[in-house]
């Protein structure tokens, strides 16, 4: 049986994907997952919003909670958006937008999209770049992030279970577990990115400095806002610190 994309591809051999990566099939998966995206927003909203009158969580705090996760999210929402940017003249509109709307790394199912790509003698945006290989390599790309949402859905619970049983056992480590994880996480994407140039040691010491000024002025000058904008503010100062390093 063949594929919503394999029958919109009259001519497999063409270069011009732009002939299957704009099928209606695809924009319909994009409606499906920002459906499921919008669902689940309001759903653990509303979670939330249930669970605070039974820890005590005042309607102020939890209504700060939710601006903080907002405005925290725009930070890491710009560099999603100069990665789709990036994607679109190789995958075109809709496999950007069914990607970056789920769990994954774009960097790393570029690569296996590459890879897959690389299998068939074509590269990624090359002359070789038919048709046919578009679809494989989107194939390739979305079982990758495939993948990363099949290991959340299985982990998850045996996490959960795990730190249930520590908890009991010593919470004072559990509560110091999720604090460990996240440092972790962010340092090793940081560390990972310190040997690939002077310009990139130069701008995780800008980006650093302004997060680090930006904590300090908030508590110094009692402004939660600029505590919820610093990572925002950051990421804007390094991306601009990093246009003008790489043109001088």
């Amino acid at each position: 049986m063949q594929t919503p994309l394999a029958v919109a591809a009259a001519d497999p051999s063409s270069t011009n994907i732009w002939a299957i990566a704009n099928t209606p099939f695809l924009w319909i998966c994009v409606l499906g997952v920002f459906a499921v995206i919008f669902v689940q927003t309001v759903l653990y909203a509303k979670a939330a919003t249930a669970a605070a009158p039974h820890i005590e969580m005042p309607v102020r705090e939890l209504k700060e909670a939710f601006r903080a996760g907002a405005v925290a999210s725009i930070g890491p929402s710009l560099a999603v958006v100069l990665v789709a940017i990036a994607l679109l003249a190789l995958f075109g509109t809709p496999a950007v937008l069914v990607r970056i709307g789920l769990i994954g790394s774009a960097a790393a199912e570029t690569a296996s999209a590459s890879i897959a790509a690389g299998t068939m003698g074509a590269s990624l945006g090359g002359d070789s770049y038919t048709q046919q290989v578009f679809a494989v390599a989107f194939m390739a790309m979305s079982l990758s992030g495939a993948m990363w949402m099949l290991c959340t859905l299985i982990m998850t619970p045996l996490l959960k279970k795990g730190g249930k049983s520590l908890a009991k056992r010593n919470p004072a480590v559990m509560a110091l577990i999720p604090t460990a994880a996240l440092l972790g996480a962010f340092s090793a994407l940081t560390i990972a990115e310190l040997p690939k140039s002077n310009v990139h040691l130069i701008l995780v010491g800008i980006s650093a400095a302004a997060m680090g000024l930006c904590l300090y002025l908030a508590k110094a000058l009692h402004q939660k806002w600029l505590k919820e904008w610093a990572l925002g503010i950051s990421i804007v100062i390094a991306l601009v610190s990093a246009y003008y390093l790489h043109t001088a």
